[in-house]
Order: structure tokens, then C-alpha cells, then sequence
């Protein structure tokens, strides 16, 4: 009987931590999470955030921080992260730029690559 998919409740979860993740530019807190949800006890969290690491659709970051939650997963890799957003979006604005940017344009688009082997890591650092 154990899914690896998440029950309803926690997709709920990890459509709020994602959320809250893509508002705040950090994860949020187990507490957080509570008072969003509407539950009365952090355990209650706890155990739905446990199941939805177990399962591969959330982590927490390296340093486990209260704030450190992560989503991944399926959903995750298939969405771009804002940082890459936002670089392809300057990449674009230079190329369409009279002058010539070209080397501005290689670097960002290095650090494109870069932030797509490590998204947590680049993720992080922007918060």
C-alpha cells in the first residue's frame, strides 16, 4: 500500500511550500506551515513533511536550517527556477541589444549552466 505518489494532504503541503518558497525566496518554517495549513500541531506537519522527503518531493538543505525546505521531484524538474528565468530573460535583452554584449552574454549564459547543475545551492545564495 505505500505510494510513492503524495496523498492529497500532502500535495497540499508541498503546493503551499512551493508556493510560499516562490513568494518569499525561502522555505518555510515547520510553524509556517502549520498556521497555512490550518493544523493544530507541528508534529501533524512534521509527519506530512517527512513523507514528502521520503518520497523525493521535498529536501532540506545542506545546512537543515528551520528554513531550509526544498522542493523537488517530478514537478520540480520540469520548472524552471526563477534564477534561470531571470537569466534567460537578461540573456535575451542583450541579444536583442545595438551593441555588442557578447561576452556579458557568454557569462550569463555559463552561470545558466551552473545554476542548472546546482538549483538548491544557486537558490539559496539568492535568498
Amino acid at each position: 500500500m505505500g505510494s510513492n505518489r503524495p496523498s492529497k494532504k500532502q500535495q497540499e503541503i508541498l503546493q503551499f511550500v512551493d508556493g510560499f518558497i516562490k513568494g518569499n525566496g525561502y522555505g518555510p518554517s515547520y510553524r509556517e506551515v502549520m498556521r497555512g495549513m490550518g493544523y493544530k500541531s507541528v508534529s501533524t506537519v512534521a509527519t506530512h513533511i517527512d513523507a514528502l522527503i521520503a518520497k523525493g518531493y521535498l529536501q532540506k538543505g545542506g545546512d537543515y536550517s528551520a528554513r531550509s525546505l526544498l522542493v523537488v521531484g517530478r514537478d520540480a524538474e520540469r520548472s524552471e527556477t526563477a534564477t534561470q528565468r531571470g537569466l534567460r530573460r537578461t540573456i535575451e535583452r542583450l541579444r536583442s541589444a545595438e551593441a555588442d554584449r557578447s561576452d556579458d552574454i557568454a557569462t550569463l549564459e555559463r552561470a545558466l549552466e551552473l545554476v542548472a547543475e546546482k538549483p538548491q545551492r544557486c537558490e539559496e545564495s539568492a535568498s
